[in-house]
């Protein structure tokens, strides 16, 4: 009897169960902590992605950052907008620069106290203020993203502009920031809360569980290789790996080092869907001219210039998001941006490869990377010696390319020989001037002359 009226019990009670389950709200949480990059921006992507998978109703941003990149602000910010559930923002602590930005673009704004929203001015890497092109681009995004939130857009503006004057808020010169406090007032903040709970309390929500981001070792990998510094560390690997392979054939060590650095460089931005197939081929492909150019097209012509376009290209592109050949959906200045990451990338590793190469080949550390050791009479290199030494004053034939080390054809032999002065084409007859470290070493006849 017991049993039954348990049962009946159960049966009655069951749809008013069901209610309140569905009534409980799933919150998804996850933080922005971390100045504003490429890391950040794929992070944001996934944390949208996983709040649509586990069917979220509200999203809740923990926000704390002095700012970053315009771009990857954008992308933020965009992403937001176009949200199908609410985001709302909990600043704890700072929201500055481009974090003012994405906090304007949420649905809500809550601030723990003490904290401040603004300061939104374009700056460089120097803390330098840019010129007013950028300004004025910032200015139009704060605008048009307070309009779409409701929020006053001339205060938005006020953020980023010191010129701009809000009556009774904001001085000219003077960029606004405000405090927690003040942008209750002035409609910048729904209220301030102590914690995401407290946040969820005030908002009217009751019932919830939260649901916070799933952040992998793997997707941190990732978003350390692709952020700008790594990024730039890698390219001058792979300049600099090709570069000793190219002057010291047959080491492999250097050569086994740009790969690593090319496949820890296109790989993570693969994965994440910024590089495509084609910017790693056009990659290759310019490696594949240099080469030819060195080797077998030397002078430095058609086969040179493209291969270095191409190598440049595959870089930069793979570092932005396009999809194939569309880049219309690109923030203003990306592509400046990563050019100048690559550029400055391989003007700092050309020089420094020249020099440490120098060094390291010279070095009786790494003698074994060279013929750069003395060969003494008493180790048995007499005959061999001497048989080199009587080569001096003797004319002969590049075999090869000399940059500065090369091959060279006496009397139908080949011989190990280095360039004294620049470097000899292939074909251009020589003279053998000396017997240096284990190496012939040569001039052109026009060097001679």
């Amino acid at each position: 009897m017991k049993k039954i009226f348990l049962l009946l019990l159960t049966i009655v009670l069951l749809p008013f169960v069901s209610s309140a389950q569905n009534d409980k709200k799933v919150v998804y949480y996850f933080p922005i902590d971390e100045e504003i990059a490429p890391p950040a921006s794929l992070r944001v992507e996934k944390a949208m992605e996983e709040a649509k998978s586990v069917n979220a109703d509200i999203i809740v941003v923990h926000i704390n950052t002095f700012g970053g990149t315009l771009d990857d602000a954008d992308k933020i910010r965009t992403a937001f907008l176009q949200s199908d559930k609410p985001v709302w923002a909990y600043i704890d602590n700072n929201a500055a620069s481009a974090g003012a930005l994405i906090s304007i673009a949420c649905d809500s704004i809550y601030m723990h106290s003490g904290s401040s929203i603004g300061a939104a001015t374009v700056v460089d890497q120097t803390g330098a203020v840019q010129p007013d092109k950028y300004q004025s681009y910032m200015r139009s995004l704060m605008r048009a993203t307070a309009e779409a939130r409701g929020r006053r857009p001339d205060i938005a503006q006020a953020m980023v502009d010191p010129d701009i004057y809000v009556e009774g808020i904001s001085d000219s010169g003077k960029v606004l920031t405000f405090t927690t406090n003040e942008a209750i007032k002035y409609g910048f903040c729904e209220a301030e809360v102590e914690d995401v709970h407290q946040l969820l309390e005030h908002a009217g929500v009751k019932e919830y569980t939260i649901r916070e981001q799933r952040y992998t070792f793997l997707d941190k990998l990732i978003g350390f290789l692709v952020s700008p510094v790594v990024s730039g560390i890698l390219i001058m690997l792979i300049i600099g790996g090709i570069y000793f392979e190219l002057q010291q054939p047959g080491i492999g060590f250097p050569l086994i080092l740009a790969i690593s650095a090319a496949a820890l460089y296109f790989a993570p931005l693969y994965l994440e869907g910024l590089a495509s197939y084609w910017e790693i081929i056009i990659f290759l492909i310019g490696i594949v001219l240099i080469i030819l150019e060195l080797f077998v097209f030397p002078g430095f012509g058609v086969s040179g210039v493209l291969g270095i376009i191409c190598l440049v290209t595959g870089l930069v592109f793979s570092m932005v998001g396009n999809v194939g050949f569309d880049f219309s959906h690109i923030p203003a200045g990306l592509i400046t941006n990563r050019l100048m990451i690559v550029l400055v990338a391989i003007a700092v590793s050309l020089p420094l490869s020249i020099w440490l190469g120098k060094k390291l080949f010279e070095s009786t550390l790494f003698g074994g990377l060279a013929l750069n050791t003395e060969e003494k009479t008493d180790e048995g290199f007499t005959v061999a010696i001497d048989k080199m030494q009587s080569l001096i004053g003797t004319t002969g034939t590049a075999a090869s390319i000399l940059r500065p080390a090369g091959k060279i054809s006496v009397e139908g032999k080949i011989y190990d020989a280095v360039s004294q002065i620049g470097y000899i084409e292939k074909g251009q007859p020589v003279t053998i001037v000396d017997y240096v470290n284990g190496s012939l070493v040569v001039k052109s006849k026009d060097d001679i002359n």
